[in-house]
């Protein structure tokens, strides 16, 4: 001690304090139990952050779905508007190929076109709803706008096409308009 006095006269003894005491461990050991704490703290962030990007990826997922959900929702409709308003051409070009005529190059020019329209059609999944006389009228699929009775005919089938129906998917277009036997 008289060695640290003469390097430092300024201090007092109380001042001076050995490098090592039993005060100087305890307050390590209560720095253990802070550090616990700030870990428990850094951890909970830590949770409390993952939880919201895990949210936040969640989100985004659903809204990639979503969009794709709408784009082709958006796609199938569009297709079917355009569908409709060429009906009328398909059913003008279906009632030209059953007239008579003797000109054959003029029907085979009909034929033709009315073979690439359906073509057209099934290249945007637009398909034809079967609708042939003998088979079972579907509320869901045909409009029925006259009825007969025919004993011949089972009940609740269709007699007679009027005018043929289309269906995109499972979404029709238009109903086949058809005449209803019993």
């Amino acid at each position: 001690m008289a060695k640290e006095k003469e390097l430092a006269p300024e201090l007092d003894e109380e001042q001076i304090v050995p490098e090592e005491t039993a005060e100087q461990t305890e307050p390590q050991a209560d720095a253990q139990p802070e550090s616990n704490g700030e870990a428990a703290e850094l951890q909970k962030k830590y949770d409390e952050l993952n939880d919201r990007f895990l949210r936040m990826a969640a989100e985004y997922d659903n809204f990639r779905k979503r969009s794709r959900a709408e784009r082709e929702g958006v796609h199938a409709e569009a297709v079917a508007y355009a569908v409709k308003a060429l009906l009328t051409t398909v059913d003008n070009l279906s009632r030209a190929l059953a007239q008579p005529t003797e000109d054959t190059a003029y029907k085979q020019g009909i034929e033709l076109t009315y073979q690439q329209m359906m073509e057209s059609f099934q290249s945007l999944g637009v398909t034809e709803i079967a609708a042939e006389p003998g088979t079972t009228f579907d509320p869901n699929l045909h409009n029925a706008v006259m009825h007969i009775d025919d004993e011949t005919m089972d009940e609740n089938v269709i007699a007679e096409v009027f005018q043929k129906g289309f269906q995109l998917g499972d979404k029709v277009i238009r109903h086949a308009m058809v005449k209803v036997a019993n």
